[in-house]
């Protein structure tokens, strides 16, 4: 794989920023690592870093460019900085920009395919909320998603949290009835899918049992399976929030998405 650090601006953020990508290779003379085959468009993967990262992490923490050496696929890393992928409520419009500048710009440099059955969003912890929320927010663009012991249920995670935590999540969501029924609501957003959708993308969901976030993940999970329709693969087991339990997820999900 080639690793290219892109740096650029951005105007919905009105700053300079970067994403981290990961582009297939074609050589056979690396030892230990096969290429992939060469094509004019390749698939994507969004991947998404958790709330204290940046674009740098999933390639500094995990094997991930060995794992997709051979899959074929552009892996794309941006920076998200602290901002849930969210249009604040008292902030910067960071779902605008995950949602559509970071793709417009990645596709614009890179040989990125825009078929929806080419088309991946994974994330961790904060991510793996930011995974979820773009699937079920454009199901047309997203034929599948993953979550690593994702924050998933806001809502709780809104009435537990106090003191600088709390101040920071009200900046970024507002109150409960702000966030309720909003294009944040997780749970809201998958029984208007389920509901409504001509495309529905298969979901990924995975949380250790160690993890601060577990509960969470069970809620999550037990509403996609009573209120909804969609396609979920859940997996959990002893873990924490760790990245030993993440780098074991990135692979699982890179086999569940059928590359």
């Amino acid at each position: 794989m080639a690793k290219v650090k892109c740096e650029f601006f951005s105007e919905v953020l009105g700053i300079s920023t970067s994403m981290t990508v990961l582009l297939p290779e074609v050589g056979k003379n690396r030892i230990g690592m096969a290429g992939a085959k060469k094509k004019e468009t390749y698939p994507v993967l969004y991947l998404l870093h958790g709330l204290s990262d940046d674009d740098s992490t999933w390639a500094r923490r995990t094997a991930l460019e060995r794992y997709v050496a051979e899959l074929g696929i552009v892996v794309v890393m941006p920076n998200g900085y602290r901002g849930f992928y969210t249009n604040m409520q008292n902030g910067e419009k960071y779902f605008d920009y995950i949602a559509n500048e970071v793709p417009s710009v990645a596709q614009h440099y890179f040989p990125i395919s825009t078929a929806r059955n080419e088309t991946f969003v994974a994330g961790l912890s904060m991510g793996g909320y930011g995974a979820m929320k773009l699937a079920l927010n454009f199901p047309e663009r997203y034929c599948s998603a993953a979550s690593f012991s994702g924050a998933l249920d806001i809502e709780s995670y809104l009435k537990e949290v106090s003191g600088d935590a709390a101040r920071e999540k009200m900046n970024t969501f507002g109150t409960v009835s702000d966030f309720l029924g909003s294009e944040n609501d997780l749970f809201s957003l998958a029984k208007k899918v389920s509901n409504e959708a001509e495309e529905r993308p298969r979901l990924y969901q995975a949380c250790g049992t160690e993890d601060f976030l577990y509960a969470h993940n069970q809620n999550f999970q037990t509403h996609i399976i009573e209120e909804t329709n969609l396609d979920l693969t859940y997996d959990e087991g002893p873990g924490a929030h760790t990245w030993d339990y993440w780098d074991e997820q990135i692979q699982k999900a890179l086999r569940f998405f059928e590359l």
